[in-house]
């Protein structure tokens, strides 16, 4: 039974990416709808032929290994229960020390371990494409830092919950999900309050811009937009990416917004300008504390439906999967996988939240700045630079874009500066 489990979790796996490389390689026709065509957000008007193919050719291996790497970490942990590792880890965990409160974080490091292990050939791929395609200018020693800092990042935050987790579950069977949830809000909130000021730094180095004549320009949009703001932070990207960016962080005093010195070096002051003024209608608006809103809402949901999952599988499947009982550490692969399925599952409701609010901004930053050529050339740019599609394909969009794609955006602007020009 555990090896026919096994067999067809590796054949639904393989069907599943087989689905996606023809679905992103045969079926998804790249070409632009005939009514923008022309455009300025047809590529065609502002990337040459190579650049053209190499954003097509980029976009296509990248959104494959974003489908093949969320089911990968289901599949994983799958076979971590079938095939008995995680009896095994908890045995190893139980015969390194006498002490029993230590016995979670020991069996938790050997989990997180192998699963670091396991997933590193995708990571790897992913980096060696974008250098490839010269996205990623990260020599491997660098790269390699990052990734060692993600894994004791995430480990340290795990051992935080996962004990709280599984005593709350040894306490209360029927309730540890919603104690569980209320204990994460002061922790969600202490966590994105740290972000920009201990966890951001670990990687990157932040500083007040240096250009001191466009902050003094950044610093008027926002005081024209009533936002508090003494100072806009740089951050040292170039050692890394070609790619440009430009984001809001954090909450309440530690809040701020961040230009990636990639975006300094290839932007105008006026492209930069709506660049900032987009972000600053993330401020105005409020938008980190609705995402934040959010997602503690969806949360409770996904704990409530983990919960029942849980005890689901472990009746129907606990003897396959050899876990004798929810409260028991062995199942910590179990609650893994169903969170990261829950959570795959939710992104094309969060994704599409997350798409009005961009849209808001983009509109909101052409009423500030009402310089629509400055704002249609930056996106192009940013096109250029990241070798982004301009016209993803209809489940890339709905799965992995947070922000509308360029073809919205840069159509929107569009029909902009034509009303601005009629009107003049």
């Amino acid at each position: 039974m555990v090896r026919k489990m096994g067999f067809y979790a590796v054949l639904a796996y393989v069907l599943y990416g087989l689905f996606f490389y023809w679905y992103l390689f045969q079926f998804a026709e790249p070409k632009l709808p005939f009514e923008y065509q022309g455009t300025k957000a047809d590529p065609s008007t502002f990337l040459n032929g190579r650049e053209l193919m190499l954003s097509e050719e980029y976009s296509k291996f990248r959104n494959l290994l974003f489908f093949l790497s969320t089911p990968f970490e289901w599949l994983f942990y799958f076979l971590i229960l079938l095939f008995g590792f995680s009896r095994v880890f908890k045995r190893w965990a139980e015969h390194s020390t006498k002490y029993k409160y230590l016995h979670t974080a020991i069996y938790l490091f050997w989990l997180s371990i192998f699963a670091f292990i396991a997933t590193f050939p995708l990571s790897y791929i992913s980096y060696s494409l974008s250098k490839t395609y010269h996205i990623s200018t990260q020599s491997f020693p660098a790269w390699m830092k990052d990734e060692l800092i993600d894994f004791w990042i995430n480990f340290g935050t795990w051992l935080i919950i996962v004990p709280v987790l599984y005593w709350l579950m040894k306490k209360s069977k029927k309730r540890w999900w919603l104690y569980g949830w209320l204990l994460s809000v002061p922790f969600t909130l202490f966590m994105m309050f740290l972000q920009p000021v201990v966890i951001d730094p670990l990687y990157n180095d932040f500083y007040p811009l240096k250009d001191k004549q466009l902050e003094t320009k950044i610093l008027a949009i926002a005081d024209k937009a009533q936002i508090p703001a003494k100072h806009v932070f740089e951050v040292d990207m170039a050692e890394k990416t070609n790619a440009m960016n430009a984001y809001v962080t954090g909450i309440g005093s530690n809040a701020r917004i961040v230009l990636w010195d990639t975006t300094l070096n290839k932007l105008t002051d006026n492209q930069i300008l709506f660049i900032m003024a987009h972000e600053m209608c993330h401020y105005v608006e409020k938008h980190i504390y609705w995402g934040i809103g959010g997602y503690l809402l969806l949360s409770l949901f996904g704990l409530y439906l983990t919960y029942r999952l849980m005890n689901w599988a472990v009746r129907r499947y606990g003897k396959e999967l050899k876990i004798p009982d929810v409260r028991d550490i062995r199942s910590l692969p179990l609650f893994f996988m169903i969170i990261s399925f829950l959570l795959f599952t939710a992104s094309p409701f969060t994704n599409l939240a997350s798409r009005y609010q961009e849209t808001r901004a983009d509109h909101y930053a052409i009423e500030m700045t009402k310089n629509p050529e400055a704002a249609i050339t930056s996106f192009q740019e940013l096109t250029r630079s990241g070798l982004s599609q301009v016209n993803p394909p209809l489940l890339v969009k709905i799965f992995r874009y947070t922000h509308p794609s360029m073809l919205d955006r840069i159509s929107k602007l569009e029909e902009f500066e034509i009303k601005q020009r009629n009107i003049e």
